[in-house]
């Protein structure tokens, strides 16, 4: 047994998308263990003020350009990753988006570009960084950023839920069919969480803001450095022997919530 099961120094670690709030706080969490951060995105500009970012920090990233759903850009994109950095040890596919607009009312083409990024990009990007970790008989982590919305449905989200719902499955099916190489695919699941997105309905007196404080057991929001241990230790030989699982960092909400006929 190692000295340190969560010591990832020296571990190459992608993480898509990672260009501010909940990404970017994994991330920094891998970072303080000793990986080599490497973050992608399709906005050369978001990647340049990220990269400051984790600087002022104290970290050194690697950053490219490539989009997650098209995957000869991703091919491409990890081929270069592996030569000027190394191959990837560990892949966290936090890319994603959400389009809160009434069922009834959504735009096909807007349900599609959801499923796209949340569900459709992490089976290109795990598929082939899986196959480098096969090729090298290296093992390796994969992480899919799941959601409460993998369990649960609440109006207006119903891509974003149909995508998320998908991706628990995808991280259990991708599991059973990748322990033989020991690659443990497993995911998080964040509850409700300080971020800059949450900011307008995180206002003391907002309905939205009393409903998350009086129905976590924790009586708060999450702090993206919530996430840091979660993330830790899926990615480390600390969770070796687990594989297939969602980890739901939230307070304990999805166990409050079960205590309600009406929610």
């Amino acid at each position: 047994m190692t000295k340190n099961l969560f010591d990832l120094t020296g571990k190459v670690a992608l993480v898509t998308g990672a260009t501010h709030g909940l990404g970017m706080s994994m991330a920094i969490g891998l970072a303080s263990q000793g990986a080599k951060i490497v973050v992608n995105d399709i906005n050369p500009e978001k990647l340049a003020s990220a990269k400051a970012a984790y600087a002022e920090a104290g970290y050194a990233i690697s950053t490219y350009i490539f989009d997650v759903t098209k995957e000869d850009q991703v091919i491409e994109g990890l081929a270069t990753i592996e030569k000027e950095v190394g191959p990837v040890d560990i892949l966290i596919n936090n890319a994603g988006i959400i389009k809160r607009v009434p069922s009834l009312e959504m735009d096909i083409e807007d349900y599609r570009q959801v499923i796209d990024i949340d569900l459709v990009g992490p089976f290109i990007v795990s598929k082939n960084v899986a196959k480098s970790m096969v090729r090298r008989n290296a093992g390796g982590k994969i992480i899919n950023i799941c959601s409460m919305m993998s369990e649960l449905g609440r109006e207006t989200v119903a891509a974003y839920a149909s995508a998320k719902g998908g991706l628990k499955m995808l991280t259990r099916n991708l599991a059973t069919e990748w322990a033989k190489y020991n690659i443990q695919v497993n995911g998080i699941g964040p509850g409700y969480f300080a971020t800059a997105q949450t900011a307008p309905i995180r206002e003391k007196g907002h309905p939205f803001n009393d409903f998350i404080i009086s129905r976590t057991p924790a009586a708060r929001w999450g702090l993206p450095e919530d996430l840091q241990g979660a993330a830790i230790f899926l990615a480390s030989a600390a969770s070796d022997f687990v594989n297939g699982q969602v980890l739901y960092v939230d307070g304990g909400i999805l166990a409050s919530l079960g205590k309600a006929s009406n929610e």
